[in-house]
C-alpha cells in the first residue's frame, strides 16, 4: 500500500475511509464549520483492499480508475483545493452531487457554516446554488495562490490563510447567524424566525438567500436532512451524533489510519428510521421517505447501504 501523504491531518479526524474533518482555529469558528480532506486511493492501494476484501467476505472497492463520489445538501458552501484542477466553489446544494474522482486524487476544503459563506466569499449563494465555480472567477487573486500542482499540505495551509483573510474582510450578517440556529428546529416558523431576528418576512427571505443560498424554508429542510444523515452515521458508530461541524464530502476509500468503534468488528443492526425521523422532526415515515429521495435521490434504506458501505472504505 502506498504510504499516506496525509500526516499533517489530526489522526483523531478520520470519520471514515478517506475522509477526515476537523475543528477550525478559535478564531474562525463563527464563520468556520470544519477543514476536510478527501482521497481517493490509487488504483494499487484499491487493488489491495479488494485482496483483503476477498479474505474477509467484505465488499470490494469498484473501478480503480476512477469513484463516483455523493455529496449530500447540507445547507453549507465550502472553499475548495482539488489535486490537479485547483480551486473552486462548492455551492450550498438542493440535492445529491455525484462527481467522479480520479484515483490517488487529494481534495482539501473548508466548510462554511449556513449563513456564513455568503458574507465571507462576497458573493450571494443563491446565485451559486448547486453549481462547483471556479474561484477564478469570484475572486481572482485568492486563485492565483491555489494552482493545481501544490503539495497537498501546502495548499491546505493556503486556503485556511486565505479564509482567514477572508473572514477579517467579511460583514457578518448576525440576524441570519441567529436565524440559522433557530431553523435548526423543525417546529420553528419562517414569520416568527423573521419576527425574532426584526427581519421582515421579505427582508428575511432575501437575506437567507443571499448568505445561505436558500429561503429560509428550504434552509430548514436541509438542516432537518442534514442531521438525520448524521444520526445514521452515528447509529453505525462512525460519526458523532451531534457534531459541532456539519459534514459534506462523501465518504472515498483510502489507506488512512480508520477503525469501528472499539470493541466492533461489524455493523450493528440497521437503524429504527421510524425513530429517527421522530427525532429529527419528520411527521412519519412516510415524510422522511419523501424528503430523503428529494434531497438525496435514494429512499432512506438505500440511503443506509450507500453510507454504510462508503465508510466501511
Amino acid at each position: 500500500m502506498t504510504p499516506s501523504p496525509t500526516d499533517w491531518v489530526p489522526s483523531g479526524a478520520w470519520l471514515a475511509p478517506g475522509y477526515a474533518e476537523w475543528a477550525p482555529p478559535e478564531a474562525l469558528r463563527g464563520a468556520v464549520a470544519c477543514l476536510w480532506v478527501s482521497i481517493t486511493p490509487e488504483a494499487a492501494d484499491q487493488a489491495g483492499q479488494a485482496d483483503r476484501a476477498d479474505e474477509t467476505d467484505q465488499p470490494a472497492p469498484t473501478s480503480p480508475a476512477a469513484r463516483s463520489g455523493l455529496v449530500l445538501p447540507d445547507a453549507c458552501s465550502d472553499l475548495i483545493w482539488e489535486q490537479g484542477i485547483g480551486a473552486y466553489v462548492a455551492g450550498p446544494d438542493t440535492g445529491p452531487a455525484r462527481p467522479m474522482i480520479k484515483a490517488g486524487t487529494v481534495i482539501v476544503g473548508v466548510r462554511f457554516r449556513p449563513s456564513a459563506g455568503g458574507q465571507v466569499l462576497k458573493t450571494p449563494l443563491s446565485e451559486i446554488a448547486n453549481q462547483r465555480v471556479p474561484l477564478a472567477d469570484l475572486l481572482p487573486p485568492a486563485a492565483r495562490r491555489l494552482p493545481s500542482a501544490l503539495d497537498p499540505e501546502e495548499a491546505a495551509d493556503r486556503v485556511l490563510a486565505i479564509t482567514g483573510a477572508l473572514v477579517v474582510d467579511g460583514t457578518p450578517d448576525p440576524a441570519m447567524a441567529r436565524a440559522a440556529v433557530l431553523l435548526r428546529d423543525p417546529a420553528a416558523r419562517a414569520e416568527a424566525v423573521a419576527a425574532e431576528v426584526g427581519l421582515s418576512e421579505r427582508q428575511f427571505r432575501r437575506r437567507s438567500q443571499a448568505a445561505s443560498g436558500y429561503g429560509p424554508k428550504t434552509l430548514q429542510r436541509v438542516l432537518r436532512f442534514h442531521r438525520f444523515v448524521r444520526l445514521l452515521d452515528a447509529a453505525a458508530g462512525y460519526a458523532p451524533s451531534e457534531p459541532p461541524a456539519p459534514g459534506r464530502a462523501a465518504p472515498q476509500a483510502s489507506p488512512a489510519p480508520y477503525a469501528p468503534a472499539p470493541g466492533r468488528a461489524t455493523w450493528p443492526a440497521p437503524p429504527d428510521l421510524a425513530a429517527l425521523a421522530a427525532r429529527v422532526g419528520y411527521a412519519d415515515q412516510a415524510h422522511l421517505t419523501r424528503e430523503c429521495s428529494a434531497l438525496s435521490g435514494l429512499t432512506p434504506a438505500r440511503l443506509v447501504q450507500v453510507r454504510r458501505a462508503g465508510q466501511q472504505g
